[in-house]
């Protein structure tokens, strides 16, 4: 690995000495909110609303003054995923302020997710869309709201729309806690190549390229690279190898491939997009933490060495966007199959001493979906304003199973379900300008769903079920005042449940009665904050929230299937601060501090003594610098602070606090070829990435544990080093 590095850097330099083009700096990009595009094309009865003015961002976010609805709303540019390290496709999601990203089990599964005191599992509460395409499942094989963004490639990200709480009439399932829209480019600056080498066998090459079909000279309201109207294609094709630190080779081996051709600008064009992803691996989970620190089991060794999972999605998707004076539309569309198969062992000899506890959980689904939307410019009592009419749809087709498996080979079936759920929303939103001063926004969503299943092992399973559920939004800005906006948001929002929880008449493992969960669950949010450019250069927003669940859906790591299981009641408050400083055009620094109180709503909820959430992170900081512009270098910094949470309701067990720092140095060779090195974890911190409270036995003879603890190591210090060819 050392020689190979080596070789790399002296590449580098070698042409660098020989180098004709000594390089060039692109010139700062203007990126542009979808929802800001079409207010400004869309009101045109005062030039005050309809000339806001453009910015031009050099910064890693785009959340300027009269850009968004709520001081915890904003825009992550790309760009910022060019300048920071990442040691995992999902820790793109780690940019949205106070978001933690980490993984418990094999790089090929869905991330674990934590935001504003939620342990989200892998999604639970934290919508995520992809082009229009929601990545989180319901009625998921592993976890309700399971969201898998692996496919990511975030060299080809163009900006990330994230928002924090149910504010908005347009969000729909599991956005209680936020959101995260994910727009990828239409087009490159450059065609290019990537050639990634790291430790412990990671291999990556990805190839990307665009090209205009048809130029036929510029449009002005396309702001991307090649602003030339006529089609344009682009194309990308990733192959990626890992083993990890890990005492069993993780053998992930991932194979990703994107097609996007799109005509047109921001306002007024479309998109066709194909996806194809697959991945295999080998999965090291959680082991007890006993055992780690007694010396008997290795810090990155495994109970179970035949854990593990594939998994697969293809995706066609479509949108069209027209917008005029009087208003807009936005169409989209998307199909997707998608394939998961799990191998876990959580508690490997409590349930089944003979043969351990591991079980398979599968699915194959077949997801149809999409949106019509249509806004309009209109007076309403002699003031601007406009309203917002959506209809989204999407219906689910899943064959789930669960089975008991010993070395990934299935003995018993304990449940094998045809799924059928179909999800409807309906939205109306209004935006008025009632003075210079003030704007409100009052929006209504009603979201019903239908479900049917199919049990063909316990056939009283079988059953319908549905559920509808309103839920009202409003939220008032006021200002500018010197360059400060004061912000009040609140709302209800939902999340649906797994419709074997909602429809089961037994318990598929025990064979006791089941007691159904309601179909939609509810949630309600409120928020003040404001954020400000008083300072010149320096972008800080904070925000007081409070939010409210109706029940908790939480990961059972010491259940019999590892599955989801409603908790009670829970009420969360918190303070969120943010800053951006562009201290000069070579240095950019972000700073960003989020705290959380959480509780059950009830004292001794749930049969267990306590109100504390287990799992519910409380601080979260974040400190991140980049030199950009600085000759032919570039660097990008970043240290992560995750506060100690406990595992136990009762407070009785905690997990430490984290703190890592990743690096990334970059060298322009020419205007043709850069390398980079990438140093994550740089100080070879030892810590874990999850830890849960939970019974195991570690063999068939020794005694069963009951409220232990295991983790998941956190992987210590590795180097990658890319080079990068521009074709």
């Amino acid at each position: 690995m050392k020689q190979l590095i080596c070789i790399l850097i002296s590449i580098a330099v070698a042409a660098d000495v020989l180098a004709a083009d000594p390089g060039s700096n692109e010139p700062p990009e203007v990126t542009v909110n979808d929802q800001a595009d079409h207010r400004k094309s869309s009101l045109s009865r005062s030039e005050t609303i309809n000339a806001l003015p453009e910015v031009t961002v050099i910064g890693h976010y785009d959340n300027a003054i009269g850009t968004s609805d709520a001081a915890s709303q904003g825009v992550i540019r790309g760009k910022l995923l060019q300048d920071i390290p990442l040691l995992r496709p999902g820790e793109v999601l780690e940019t949205v302020p106070g978001m933690v990203v980490t993984q418990h089990s094999g790089d090929g599964k869905a991330n674990q997710y934590f935001l504003r005191g939620y342990n989200l599992d892998h999604g639970s509460d934290f919508a995520t869309n992809v082009d229009g395409v929601p990545t989180n499942m319901p009625t998921n094989a592993h976890g309700q709201g399971y969201s898998d963004v692996n496919f990511l490639i975030p060299e080809l990200v163009e900006r990330i729309d994230y928002r924090k709480g149910p504010y908005f009439a347009d969000n729909s399932d599991f956005s209680s806690a936020g959101s995260a829209d994910i727009k990828y480019r239409n087009s490159l600056d450059h065609n290019f190549a990537d050639m990634t080498v790291g430790a412990y066998g990671y291999r990556r090459v990805l190839m990307a390229g665009s090209t205009v079909l048809a130029p036929q000279g510029r449009d002005s309201q396309n702001t991307s690279s090649l602003n030339k109207t006529g089609p344009t294609l682009l194309g990308a094709v990733e192959l990626m190898s890992n083993n990890g630190p890990w005492a069993v080779n993780e053998d992930m081996h991932k194979t990703n491939a994107l097609l996007r051709l799109s005509g047109g600008g921001a306002t007024n064009g479309w998109s066709l997009n194909a996806i194809h992803y697959d991945a295999k691996w080998n999965s090291t989970d959680q082991v007890p933490l006993d055992l780690i620190a007694s010396g008997q089991l290795g810090r990155y060794s495994a109970l179970d060495p035949t854990d593990g999972g594939n998994s697969s999605r293809d995706i066609a998707s479509g949108e069209w966007r027209s917008s005029d004076s009087a208003g807009y539309t936005k169409l989209s569309t998307f199909i997707e199959h998608y394939h998961l198969q799990l191998w876990s062992n959580f508690t490997f000899f409590e349930l089944r001493p003979a043969t351990g506890d591991q079980f398979e959980q599968a699915e194959d689904r077949n997801i149809v979906g999409g949106q019509a939307v249509r806004g309009w410019n209109h007076g309403l009592l002699e003031h601007d304003s406009f309203t917002e009419l959506g209809l989204q749809l999407r219906h689910d087709n899943i064959n789930v199973s669960l089975q008991n498996t010993q070395a990934r080979i299935p003995f018993a079936a304990v449940s094998n379900n045809r799924v059928g759920e179909t999800l409807t929303g309906l939205y109306l939103q209004n935006t008025t300008y009632w003075a210079s001063w003030i704007r409100i926004l009052v929006g209504f969503r009603e979201d019903a769903v239908s479900m049917d299943m199919t049990s063909y092992v316990q056939s009283q399973n079988s059953g319908t079920a549905g559920g509808s559920r309103p839920s009202p939004k409003f939220s008032a800005i006021f200002g500018p005042w010197q360059r400060t906006e004061l912000f009040f948001n609140a709302g209800k929002g939902f999340h649906s449940n797994d419709a074997r929880g909602v429809i089961d008449r037994v318990d598929p493992t025990t064979g006791v009665p089941a007691t159904g969960v309601p179909a939609l669950v509810g949630s309600t949010g409120k928020e003040i904050g404001a954020r400000t450019e008083m300072i010149e250069g320096i972008q800080s927003s904070v925000a007081f929230w409070s939010l409210d669940s109706d029940s908790e859906i939480v990961y059972a790591a010491d259940s019999a299937i590892g599955s989801t299981t409603p908790n009670g009641a829970s009420k969360r408050t918190g303070v969120e601060w943010n800053n951006r400083w562009n201290a000069n055009r070579w240095l950019l620094i972000d700073a960003d501090l989020a705290w959380t109180h959480a509780r059950y709503a009830i004292m001794n909820d749930n049969g267990a003594a306590g109100d504390l959430i287990p799992n519910a992170v409380s601080k979260v900081a974040l400190l991140r610098a980049a030199i950009r512009d600085a000759g032919p270098w570039m660097v990008g910094v970043e240290t992560r602070y995750i506060g100690q949470y406990t595992l136990a309701q009762d407070g009785s067990l905690t997990a430490p606090s984290v703190i890592v720092t990743n690096v990334r140095v970059q060298r322009e060779i020419s205007s043709r070829m850069a390398v980079s090195l990438d140093a994550l974890n740089l100080f070879n911190r030892q810590y874990y990435d999850i830890a849960y409270q939970q019974d195991y036995r570690v063999s068939p003879t020794s005694p069963v544990v009951p409220s232990g603890i295991t983790v998941h190591p956190g992987e210590p210090r590795q180097l990658r080093v890319t080079l990068e060819l521009r074709l």
